[in-house]
């Protein structure tokens, strides 16, 4: 049976959101394409009129991870536009982001495993990491723009690092304690 450009269409789109889920969830080297496959409804034998290899699924579905990830730090900012970067810190640094990395933020899940991946994943998540970086500079006080951008830096360094920490202890009241502290520490002046 023939499917039709438009439901091939659709495919692509459920292959490359449910990737970027998996690959959040359980890092590059945890999901093959027959588990995407899988996870979709289609067949492994499908996978192949969509992408050129595993790595181009990587790589395209790392870009979908930071499209959903701008999309949520868009969504955090709407809820609290008096404050948009208290929002995304706050939102950022709670349990239910730490405690779903599959629908989080691509860095903070797959940031180290990144650096040994393809050219094209490490591509994806440089144009991520830089639009991340000009979105926040566009919210982060500071008097001239390169002092924006270097606040902007290391705040998202912050919010990065603390997740990571934040996701790897297996002590609950610390993991917590490091969220609220990371939040403190990046709490705006007139917060």
């Amino acid at each position: 049976m023939r499917v039709s450009r438009e439901q091939m269409a659709e495919n692509r789109e459920r292959i490359l959101d449910t990737a970027a889920t998996l690959l959040r969830e359980r890092g590059f080297d945890g999901v093959g394409v027959a588990d995407v496959m899988k996870a979709v409804g289609l067949t492994h034998g499908g996978f192949y009129g969509h992408f050129s290899s595993k790595d181009d699924l990587a790589a395209q579905a790392l870009g979908r991870a930071f499209v959903h990830s701008g999309q949520w730090a868009a969504e955090a900012k709407a809820a609290k536009p008096q404050e948009p970067l208290q929002a995304i810190v706050d939102r950022y640094l709670s349990p239910s982001h730490r405690d779903d990395p599959g629908h989080g933020c691509p860095v903070a899940a797959l940031g180290s495993d990144t650096a040994r991946q393809s050219e094209a994943s490490r591509l994806a998540a440089t144009e991520g990491v830089r639009a991340a970086i000009e979105g926040l500079c566009a919210i982060t006080p500071g008097a001239t723009p390169d002092e924006r951008r270097s606040s902007a830096i290391a705040g998202y360094a912050t919010l990065v690092g603390a997740l990571v920490l934040a996701r790897m202890v297996d002590d609950a009241a610390l993991s917590d304690e490091i969220l609220a502290a990371a939040r403190a520490g990046l709490r705006s002046p007139q917060s």
